[in-house]
């Protein structure tokens, strides 16, 4: 999402342009030579960006305009990206990168035939830069296709620091403290939270991270892969967890026909806008982007965020996302394409967005000071640090017609279990019945 760009991006891109090499990591970063070599060509990416996002990501491809001499389009493919991209290749006309926001829709789109392994100066620049998980989730049956260029931290849950203090109450170190403070939040005149069930993907994220620490590492690995069903008692165990939120309208701003109607966007605007209704937020990282660029909020003050809490006798989860640059074998310009990937497998590429803000990278050569803030720095720290131990968001893991698009699948069967949580046990067996077909199982 978002953040001002600084001196300190202005100097380390100067250097890198008279030198092919960036200030901020000291590898070689070249893309193109850094001598225009590509002036003439243009290519075209798709991604799910839109709005602050997208025109963050513009800079980026900008910058690679100004060192490779070439131009960019992007294309904003909303949620449903497997489909968009599926017809724009029936149709004869292929992008030439995709930022894949899923790695169930990766390994669709390698065993579809539809990617072009990444080069060797990638290959290279990911061994290098980037802990192994990263290069796992990015390859099919051992070849590397995407590059993630954009990792997120979906363990934070955001809060105005005036909402907790007014009602007096401390972060919370559980989940039952999360929702015992939530009840004095909401005492004091405020919702405990926004939920923004309008966009399914957010209420993923939310059983994803009770059940990470509710039924542990070894049991989410397996849900992910399919080999544990979903009808198991350790997803009912969770969705209980998860009901008695989403019944309690105390807890969440509108109840659930509010959270029903509000998106993403939406719910950070109900805790950090000029209006506030709620507040807490639960979502990850870019959270902040929207809050500061937004509604002007200085993060660390007017808006900050603690560790989503473990549940129960669990440990604290560590839940992650990511979007993975992809180059398509029928893209007009597909040899442009792997350039700028070539470009963001590098600290520099990264350093323009996250001088921006809203942003996090999985490249351990990206210099810390180029975050804009010590919220993000240290966000960015926590997920770098944590290394193989990270658990990659679940429903990003299966395939997209269960886990990734919307109105069907996992999304809209837990906006179902949000409207109505009373049944854990028929909204388990819903999801296993969609995970089986779409699993092929």
């Amino acid at each position: 999402m978002m953040r001002r760009r600084t001196t300190l991006l202005a100097s380390c891109t100067a250097i890198a342009m008279a030198f092919g090499a960036t200030a901020c990591g000291g590898d070689d970063v070249s893309a193109g030579g850094g001598d225009k070599a590509l002036s003439g060509q243009t290519v075209t990416v798709a991604g799910v960006w839109s709005g602050t996002e997208q025109k963050n990501f513009q800079k980026v491809l900008d910058a690679f305009t100004e060192k490779t001499g070439a131009k960019t389009q992007f294309v904003s493919t909303g949620d449903n990206v497997s489909t968009v991209v599926g017809s724009k290749i029936e149709g004869g006309n292929a992008p030439d990168v995709v930022m894949v926001p899923q790695v169930g829709v990766l390994q669709q789109f390698a065993k579809n035939k539809w990617l072009k392994p990444l080069s060797k100066k990638t290959q290279t620049a990911v061994d290098a830069n980037f802990a192994p998980v990263w290069k796992d989730y990015g390859s099919v049956d051992g070849t590397l296709y995407g590059l993630y260029f954009k990792a997120a931290h979906k363990s934070t849950v955001w809060y105005s620091p005036d909402a907790l203090a007014q009602a007096g109450v401390e972060t919370p170190k559980t989940y039952d403290e999360m929702l015992k403070a939530g009840k004095t939040i909401s005492d004091s005149g405020l919702a405990a939270f926004s939920v923004a069930g309008q966009d399914g993907w957010t209420l993923t994220d939310w059983f994803e991270n009770i059940y990470l620490s509710q039924a542990g590492p070894e049991k989410y690995d397996a849900l992910a892969a399919h080999k544990l069903k979903w009808t198991d008692q350790s997803v009912v165990d969770a969705l209980t967890t998860l009901g008695k939120l989403f019944k309690d309208k105390q807890l969440i701003a509108g109840g659930q026909k509010g959270a029903l109607n509000t998106d993403f966007p939406g719910s950070v605007e109900k805790v950090f806008g000029p209006k506030p209704q709620a507040g807490m937020v639960y979502e990850g990282d870019f959270v902040a982007g929207v809050a500061k660029d937004q509604f002007g909020k200085k993060i660390g003050e007017d808006a900050n965020f603690f560790p989503f809490p473990p549940v129960g006798s669990g440990d604290a989860p560590v839940v992650s996302g990511g979007d993975a640059a992809v180059v398509l074998k029928d893209g007009k310009n597909s040899e442009a394409g792997m350039a700028l990937l070539e470009y963001l497998a590098t600290p520099e590429a990264s350093a323009v967005w996250a001088e921006i803000g809203g942003y996090l990278s999985p490249n351990k050569k990206l210099d810390l000071a180029a975050y804009g803030d010590d919220v993000t720095r240290a966000t960015a720290k926590s997920l770098v640090d944590a290394g193989d131990s990270v658990r990659f968001d679940m429903s990003d893991q299966a395939p997209a017609a269960f886990g990734g698009t919307k109105g069907a699948g996992e999304w809209k069967i837990l906006q179902d279990f949000l409207r109505n949580p009373s049944n854990p046990e028929a909204t388990a067996a819903e999801l296993e019945k969609a995970a089986a077909k779409a699993y092929g199982s």
